[in-house]
């Protein structure tokens, strides 16, 4: 559709502006040569930009990912990005990249042949998946110190947005915000990365980096305008707080462990008066809510010490917490503040 535009922008300005050509007339044509640069893409005295230098550091550390994928719908194809976590073929990715596939390839930039990846483990609720392909010398990217993330600071995304023929996309803008949460299909994000760089499809999996080539979060999803609301240059990035200790998640559910969720036992709202935090709808009985004296009508503000901008982000602060810690919760109750502490059990499926 891209490219049918294009031709058709095309034919519609050679129909409409007159280029200057008349049927008779006489044109002098001239025998100067064109001025050209002397300086080749590779002359040492021409520099790269930073942007350039960071996007050429990955070109060994991002790939495409292609997974064919079978569900209630049908049968297709889902394309999208990963970054090289280990030498010998560990790749990072989204989880809805690789959901419901049949089938999963990974092609380097600059390759022509694909190469077969395991999935070895996902986690939809974070986003995130572990897979692997047989290789060895692979380069690994080198991720941010956690905490080092701040507003404003410049970023670079790299992906396969589109699926586009050819190498990696390279966008740029900066950090717009600091731990978004948002709802998605799977369920609820928090803890993400706001970036005005564009994101595209085919961009999930992929990588957000600063300008020193460190990878400060991985691409996840963008908003998009609908029937009420216009979104220009806003998307997600899971940033590498999160991430850090989500490939040691993954490498557990990896090697047969099971993945445990906090629970807390309550039923929340969100706020309408405009306010912060999460409405207590209600609290089970016997539950770590009960027991650590949480009330219907009280309003969560955060949970060890993160602010909770609202229900999904406290449905993913309980959900990353590990059965038997305990979390410190500040709630609002009558126009008071208190600190509560809960001890959490593990989530089932009941």
């Amino acid at each position: 559709m891209c490219g049918l535009l294009g031709a058709i922008v095309g034919v519609v300005a050679a129909d409409r502006w007159d280029l200057g050509s008349e049927s008779g007339s006489t044109r002098n044509v001239a025998s100067s040569p064109v001025i050209t640069s002397a300086l080749s893409a590779d002359d040492p005295n021409l520099g790269q930009s930073i942007v350039a230098q960071v996007t050429n550091a990955l070109s060994d550390s991002v790939v495409t990912i292609s997974s064919e994928v079978t569900d209630v719908t049908g049968s297709g194809e889902a394309v999208g990005t990963g970054v090289v976590l280990t030498a010998d073929g560990e790749i990072l990715t989204n989880a809805h990249v690789v959901a419901d596939a049949t089938s999963v390839r990974v092609r380097f930039a600059g390759e022509s042949e694909p190469r077969a990846a395991k999935v070895l483990a996902t986690d939809p609720g974070n986003d995130l998946a572990l897979i692997k392909i047989d290789a060895t010398g692979l380069t690994p990217v080198t991720f941010a110190h956690p905490g080092s993330v701040r507003v404003g600071d410049s970023v670079v995304a790299i992906g396969y947005a589109l699926a586009l023929d050819g190498g990696p996309t390279v966008s740029t803008g900066i950090v717009s915000a600091l731990k978004r949460t948002i709802i998605t299909d799977s369920g609820a994000l928090n803890g993400l990365i706001q970036t005005d760089a564009a994101i595209s499809s085919g961009n999930s999996g992929g990588p957000l980096v600063n300008l020193r080539g460190e990878v400060i979060g991985i691409n996840t999803a963008v908003a998009r305008s609908d029937a009420t609301s216009s979104a220009n240059n806003i998307g997600f990035s899971i940033s590498v707080d999160e991430v850090l200790p989500e490939i040691d998640q993954l490498r557990i559910l990896a090697n047969g462990g099971v993945r445990e969720e906090g629970f807390l036992g309550v039923g929340l709202a969100g706020r309408s008066d405009g306010g912060q935090g999460a409405i207590i709808t209600s609290v089970q009985a016997n539950s770590p809510a009960s027991i650590a004296g949480i009330k219907e009508g009280d309003i969560v503000l955060s949970v060890d010490g993160e602010p909770i901008d609202g229900q999904a982000a406290l449905v993913a602060a309980i959900r990353d917490s590990a059965p038997g810690a305990t979390v410190t919760i500040e709630i609002l109750r009558n126009s008071e503040r208190l600190t509560l502490s809960a001890t959490l059990v593990t989530r089932t499926n009941n």
